[in-house]
């Protein structure tokens, strides 16, 4: 009995073990499959996050896009409604102090062969082509002398291919050093023919001579900083007797102006999208930016010019375009303003209405220059350009072409009066009562431009003053004209120009008039009986 109460006990025991093992085994299971569990539900997460982050990255890189365009934009905006406050002042020493900044000195590149060395000559090159004394030989005397004098000769052709070698470096360092010393002669020489042809720029500037006048002109606005996508064209012409710059500059398309006001991220459709600008701020800014660039221009140059040979000056702005009737190029111009320096100065830049400024100057701006509307120059750049000032020289003797200056004064007024009903202006001869002159009364038969027109010749050799154009306007008045012309074989002082800038009266200097003449077909000249009888005697 007692025995297999020992034997239950084993097996009981053994069944315990395998229970409590099977048991560890279920345990071991379950832990595993809760370790898994949680790595699966830990991997889960951290993909979650994974992607939750990648997708604020993402989100934040999208509205950095966003952000940095709406940078950009702004600094367009910007730059364009700066243009006025962003010019720089500069003084004519400062300019011709800058053109005399003495260039670097050239890299000295003397001729290859000058730079290579010859090949010193060696003495054992010469020794080795005595051959050497056999055993035999070394018996005889005679041979033994001639090879001690073979050898003494080839030492003696060493010696002297070395001082030839020595001389031929002399000479090659001394041609290197004089190579040097030419091109230091000569940049030396280039350097004070800069300086000369400069102190001559600066002298012919202050005597107001038209050349140095226009190259300082371009010395000026080339220094002028613009956005990168404006263009930098320009031409000059300066009319010494009146003091008269007249500038013919390119204006800046519309396309400076963006058409974007804003950019957003659309988380929806996952895109940057374009909130467009208004018409009306898009001509706004366009036209306030064509209207800045006239007076900064204008300022630029009047503030630096501190000879004061510009007292006159007129800005033509014009814009390169396409006519969408004809498919040609066209250059209409956006506006045109001519003022006095004394009128201009008087002006303060950083409080005025840049459109409103323009318009109290007299100046012609267009109503619409974002549709690119073209107005009318209040100085056509061709009628001063002096292509068509013919100067005296040593040929004007036998010049062909009438010299305005020879015809008397009724003449000189039947001419005007033929050129002008050519150009489409009925023109008539009256006798003027106030000076004994004779007047032109036109009609120009356009509608809503038309009307009547007063014409005033004056064979002057002398610059013409404000009394001749108060009696213009004069006349305008008491024969009830819509525009005076005032022609003349001169030019116009400043007191004219600014008498003239707000009435309907077109001033035509010498220039002027030779240009309408040759548009006509008409060949003349203007010489004046001093420079006439100085090319006549040069010859």
């Amino acid at each position: 009995m007692a025995r297999r109460s020992l034997l239950g006990n084993v097996i009981v025991g053994m069944a315990r073990e395998a229970a409590r093992a099977q048991r560890r085994a279920v345990a071991e299971n379950r832990r595993q499959a809760r370790d898994q569990l949680r790595f699966a539900r830990l991997s889960e997460q951290n993909a979650r996050l994974a992607a939750k982050e990648a997708k604020q990255q993402y989100l934040a890189s999208r509205l950095e896009e966003a952000d940095d365009l709406n940078f950009r934009l702004d600094g367009q905006v910007q730059e364009l409604r700066s243009i006025l406050s962003d010019w720089v002042a500069v003084t004519a020493e400062s300019l011709f102090r800058s053109l005399r900044a003495v260039p670097p000195y050239p890299p000295f590149s003397p001729p290859t062969h000058l730079l290579t060395p010859g090949l010193r000559p060696v003495k054992e090159a010469y020794v080795r082509k005595v051959l050497p004394l056999t055993f035999f030989a070394k018996l005889f005397p005679k041979r033994r002398e001639q090879h001690r004098q073979a050898l003494l000769l080839a030492k003696e052709q060493f010696l002297e291919a070395e001082r030839s070698y020595e001389n031929a470096e002399r000479n090659r360092e001394d041609s290197l050093v004089q190579a040097h010393d030419q091109a230091a002669a000569d940049y030396e020489a280039k350097v004070q023919e800069r300086d000369q042809q400069i102190t001559e720029l600066w002298g012919a500037y202050w005597r107001h001579e038209t050349d140095a006048v226009v190259a300082y002109a371009e010395m000026v606005l080339s220094g002028s900083t613009y956005p990168e996508d404006f263009p930098h064209e320009y031409r000059f012409a300066f009319v010494p007797e009146s003091k008269l710059l007249v500038i013919e500059y390119e204006l800046p398309p519309p396309g400076i102006v963006p058409t974007i006001q804003e950019y957003r991220y659309n988380r929806a459709r996952d895109a940057i999208v374009e909130k467009a600008n208004k018409p009306a701020d898009c001509k706004q800014l366009y036209q306030d930016a064509v209207a800045a660039v006239g007076l900064r221009t204008m300022r630029e140059l009047f503030s630096s010019d501190d000879a004061a040979a510009i007292q006159v000056l007129a800005f033509n702005g014009y814009i390169r375009s396409v006519d969408p009737a004809t498919g040609k190029d066209i250059q209409p111009h956006l506006i045109s303003v001519r003022t006095t320096r004394e009128r201009f100065d008087e002006l303060d830049l950083e409080r005025v209405d840049k459109l409103v400024c323009l318009r109290n100057l007299g100046a012609q701006v267009s109503p619409r220059p974002y549709e690119i509307q073209g107005v009318k120059p209040i100085i056509d750049f061709d009628m001063v350009d002096k292509r068509f000032v013919e100067q005296a020289d040593v040929l004007s003797a036998l010049e062909s072409r009438p010299n305005l200056m020879d015809l008397t004064p009724t003449e000189f007024e039947q001419l005007v009066a033929n050129l002008f009903d050519r150009i489409g202006i009925e023109a008539k001869l009256t006798r003027s009562h106030r000076d004994g002159g004779v007047d032109v009364i036109g009609f120009d038969k356009r509608p809503v431009l038309g009307g009547k027109v007063v014409i005033q010749a004056k064979r002057y050799r002398h610059t013409v003053g404000v009394s001749a154009v108060r009696d213009l306007y004069g006349t305008m008045q008491h024969e009830g004209a819509n525009k005076g012309i005032l022609v003349t074989t001169a030019g116009y002082g400043p007191d004219a120009f600014t008498f003239a800038s707000d009435k309907p009266i077109e001033l035509i200097d010498g220039s002027g008039l030779l240009y309408l003449l040759d548009q006509q077909g008409i060949a003349a000249r203007i010489v004046f009986p001093d420079d006439l009888a100085q090319s006549a005697g040069n010859f």
